[in-house]
């Protein structure tokens, strides 16, 4: 079984508002409420891609319950852990001549609720796949991801890392199956501007002698680059297509990159799949379907 962590989901409010004016009544032309956090995106698109995955993280007020529907709407598996008090917060974004975001807090998690948690994770078993994404909340220790890999390090997981900076850095020592920095992240982690494919895949290299198994690099439009832990090097051009929202392109790669990978233990299959699941979801207002991740394969080489 796959599973997901959204430590902080929220409802992704995303309102059209051709001429916004700052101080003024603005009237919305278009608006939808979507759940949104990286973990949740990544089960969305494992289940548009035939893949059964259960998302987990925290969860408060009628605003939680909301997101939980909305997860389940795409006939997704949740377990997720209810708060006593507080809200799940909601993520405004304003799409105009220039698009305004304002990102809720969200509530606080208290000790108990963390080992809920941990508690949970325990339960996994050899063969599993858990995803770990995004920020940890100002409430949780800074060591989360550390203590959770080192909670799972005797079993036979495979423990996908998409998160930035320290945060990454620390838990490479765990030996994670794969990590997923963009080429900004990556400059981040390595302390310094990469010219050209040959310094990010040797800035790649530097962080597999910390522990990182597989990398996972994304390019934008330029692409991506996969350095594996057999020693392969992949690299590969973006599909062609208008990119429309990029909002969950990286997580929808993410869910490729696995649902490839599982189909028969192939990287160069998930790494093609993983940047088909990427674009589509780039190309379109909502996550990627399965249907659009076929289309896009087939106009891909090798």
């Amino acid at each position: 079984m796959i599973y997901t962590v959204t430590f902080n989901p929220a409802l992704d409010y995303i309102t059209d508002v051709p001429d916004f004016r700052e101080g003024e009544i603005n009237r919305s032309c278009g608006e939808k409420i979507l759940s949104g956090g990286k973990g949740i995106n990544v089960s969305i698109v494992l289940k548009n891609l035939g893949l059964e995955s259960t998302a987990l993280g925290f969860i408060a007020g009628f605003t939680g319950d909301e997101i939980e529907r909305g997860v389940r709407s795409f006939g997704c598996n949740t377990d997720f852990i209810k708060l006593n008090s507080g809200l799940s917060r909601i993520n405004l974004k304003i799409r105009s001549k220039h698009e305004t975001a304002v990102n809720g807090g969200g509530p606080l998690i208290p000790r108990e609720k963390i080992d809920e948690l941990f508690s949970q994770l325990s339960g996994l078993s050899d063969g599993d796949i858990l995803v770990l994404a995004g920020s940890i909340p100002p409430s949780l220790p800074a060591d989360t991801y550390e203590t959770i890999l080192e909670r799972l390090q005797e079993k036979k997981i495979r423990i996908v890392v998409d998160a930035t900076g320290q945060l990454l850095l620390n838990v490479l020592k765990f030996r994670p199956f794969l990590i997923k920095p963009n080429r900004e992240e990556l400059e981040e982690l390595s302390g310094r501007v990469l010219k050209g494919e040959k310094e990010i895949i040797l800035a790649c290299k530097d962080l597999q002698a910390l522990g990182a198994c597989n990398i996972l690099v994304s390019l934008g439009g330029d692409g991506a680059i996969l350095v594996s832990e057999t020693g392969g090097v992949y690299q590969s051009a973006a599909p062609r297509g208008k990119v429309v929202n990029t909002v969950g392109a990286g997580d929808s790669m993410v869910a490729g990159f696995l649902a490839g990978y599982l189909r028969n233990k192939s990287l160069p299959e998930a790494f093609r799949t993983g940047i088909a699941a990427g674009s589509a979801s780039a190309f379109s207002e909502n996550l990627a379907t399965g249907k659009e991740v076929s289309a896009l394969l087939k106009t891909m080489k090798g």
